[in-house]
């Protein structure tokens, strides 16, 4: 796959937007390419949260256009041996730190290839250890918009970084045993099980945190009995959440990502 001369750069990080981090991001792209689209995700991102990152990198990637290339820099081992990378996945461009960033994406899209960065003549002149994602990874997703094959950019690797398997956890009573993996800006819970793996929501229940929930809904103002009757419904994302009409589910449960969440009859 060889990127046309002006695709889309997305931009995910944890910088925030008060300091000077992300304008340098955009500034060395735009130096490099200056007809590429720049979109950002967001810089919201708590502070070193990977799983964060992974979460919301996986929930919208498949919106943007094929050869999109996503420059995703959450990054709290930067200067250190971690290598940076960049991966080819569903028709898509990622680069980033290999720290388990991109787990999800490769779950997903088992036929990926990935590559360590190395050949330098790619990165900004005078790498800061501090700041790779201005100095590594921002000039690296230019090149790629320009057309440079992700061959030229080091050796391919095998050996990722990954994080937890997304997966719950299938035992033979047809119980699942998952987790949260994200909390939104609503307190909803998000959980890891899909549709694919739980194919007749209806007549089960959930349990977290020695709560138990049996309510399933097709929406956040359907049927609820009360305003702090907890439900269960298939998010945008495509993956179940524990809600509460008009508040915070995970407020009510106390919970927190990584939870554990058991779906049974």
């Amino acid at each position: 796959m060889r990127v046309e001369a002006s695709p889309v750069i997305t931009l995910l990080t944890d910088f925030g937007t008060a300091d000077y981090f992300l304008a340098a991001v955009k500034g060395v792209i735009l130096t490099i390419n200056p007809q590429v689209s720049i979109v950002d995700i967001t810089h919201e991102t708590p502070p070193q949260d990977i799983e964060s990152a992974a979460f919301t990198l996986l929930a919208c990637y498949r919106d943007f256009p094929t050869g999109t290339i996503h420059v995703a820099v959450v990054d709290p081992g930067v200067g250190s041996a971690r290598r940076p990378i960049a991966v080819s996945a569903g028709d898509h461009y990622f680069v980033g730190p290999d720290n388990g960033l991109f787990s999800y994406i490769l779950d997903r899209e088992p036929s990926y290839r990935a590559f360590h960065l190395t050949v330098e003549s790619h990165f900004r002149q005078s790498v800061s250890p501090s700041f790779h994602g201005r100095d590594i990874f921002a000039p690296v997703g230019a090149a790629i918009s320009r057309g440079t094959e992700l061959e030229e950019l080091g050796p391919q690797i095998r050996d990722a970084v990954r994080l937890a398997p997304l997966a719950p956890e299938k035992l033979q009573n047809g119980t699942l045993r998952g987790r949260i993996i994200n909390i939104d800006h609503f307190g909803n819970c998000i959980t890891n099980v899909t549709c694919a793996d739980l194919l007749n929501a209806q007549n089960r229940r959930l349990l977290v945190n020695g709560r138990v929930i049996k309510a399933f809904r097709r929406f956040f103002g359907d049927k609820s009995e009360s305003k702090d009757e907890l439900f269960a419904i298939w998010g945008s994302a495509g993956f179940l959440e524990i809600s509460v009409n008009n508040g915070s589910a995970a407020a009510l449960l106390n919970a927190k990502r990584g939870d554990a969440v058991t779906v049974s009859e």
